[in-house]
């Protein structure tokens, strides 16, 4: 069935072939009548009346009838030379173009939808890597992790403080350290409250760490009489926004309580922030592990632990940063009255990565009264 512009096409032309037709003939019969009726003015014989309706009549009966149809024929031409030459520079449109998406994001980002750009980045990874699945897999873990994260921090700056706890034994069961931990980063606020949780339940402790609005989750096994719900456990003592302190909300149920921190902005505004807090939380002694997480993508993390008076012999760390670049490590001097351990990697991190301490205590490296004389390094 032929397309509306095309019936449109060849009606118009019809109607001007008719009118063309009809107009010429009449020029020509005018004209006859002025030559041969002796009463018709005399300046009508001098006007080209015969040349014009022949060649109305010509180009109405001819022209407009070859090009009727000469039509298809010229069509199928005219798309013969484009296909030719589409074909020709092909390859140059097809450079241009990819060149214009790999030097120009703004470009791909204007034209290409979220779903389109996953095609295409998986698809170059496959390229790169030579397994397409393994591309699939990585790009669907980095887009999980990374880009559906809600915000990411930069020059994050961690100072852990060790000391034993006061409020229970000294050792055995029951023996704690109070770890005090600052945190400070820069971010462009992804949510409008941070939030803060300890629980005593391992299903609720996973859940949370997968919360997009939890800044940080504890476990706390319950020993003795301290719960997960009591501040002697978790507390959050201090949080500002840019040197400003922000009012700290606490609620707490039997297992677990919750610190609430509004930023004062709407996490639209799109502006970066500086964000510190402090917190305290009970670790347990003979657990000799402390893992601190880092829930969002995050440049540049520095992580300081000082346990000068924990009663700690050595520190052993364990960085998970899934990087080729290796973390820097340094220990305080052996003999210096400050004991501390400075981890900082330059890099990027993904979310979920973290440090763990694992140390060694001196009361646990006595037999018999003599001294355990190998370290762990």
């Amino acid at each position: 069935m032929a397309h509306s512009l095309d019936q449109l096409y060849e009606t118009k032309l019809q109607l001007v072939a008719v009118l063309a037709v009809v107009g010429g003939s009449a020029c020509l019969m005018f004209a006859h009548w002025v030559t041969t009726n002796p009463s018709a003015p005399a300046w009508l014989g001098g006007l080209p009346l015969s040349e014009i309706g022949s060649t109305i009549f010509s180009t109405g009966l001819l022209a407009v009838f070859f090009e009727y149809v000469d039509r298809k024929h010229g069509d199928e031409r005219t798309d013969r030379r484009i296909r030719e030459a589409v074909r020709k520079e092909a390859p140059a449109f097809r450079d241009a173009v990819l060149d214009s998406f790999a030097f120009n994001a703004e470009t791909l980002k204007g034209i290409a939808s979220p779903d389109t750009l996953d095609r295409i980045a998986t698809n170059a990874l496959g390229l790169r890597l030579g397994d397409e699945a393994l591309a699939r897999d990585a790009y669907a873990d980095l887009r999980d992790q990374v880009i559906r994260s809600p915000e990411r921090w930069r020059d994050v700056d961690i100072s852990v403080s060790l000391s034993p706890w006061s409020g229970g034994p000294a050792r055995g069961k029951g023996s704690m350290f109070t770890a005090t931990v600052r945190w400070e980063y820069r971010v462009v606020p992804g949510v409008s409250t941070m939030r803060f949780a300890c629980v005593s339940d391992l299903g609720e402790y996973r859940e949370l760490l997968r919360d997009p609005t939890i800044a940080s989750s504890w476990y706390f096994e319950s020993l003795g009489a301290t719960r997960a719900q009591d501040r002697t456990a978790f507390e959050l003592q201090q949080l500002a926004i840019n040197g400003r302190e922000r009012i700290i909300r606490r609620t707490e149920r039997a297992g677990a309580q919750f610190y609430s921190v509004g930023l004062g902005k709407p996490a639209s505004a799109a502006k970066e922030v500086t964000v510190a807090y402090t917190y305290s939380v009970l670790v347990q002694r003979h657990g000799h592990l402390l893992y601190l997480d880092l829930p969002r993508p995050t440049k540049g993390p520095h992580v300081r632990l000082d346990y000068t008076d924990a009663g700690v012999r050595y520190v052993n760390v364990l960085d998970y940063f899934a990087s080729p670049a290796a973390a820097r490590v340094e220990h305080s001097p052996t003999g210096a009255k400050a004991k501390t351990i400075d981890v900082g990697f330059d890099g990027q991190i993904f979310p979920r990565a973290g440090v763990a301490f694992v140390w060694v205590l001196e009361d646990e490296l006595t037999a018999k009264g003599e001294p355990y004389r190998s370290e762990i390094k």
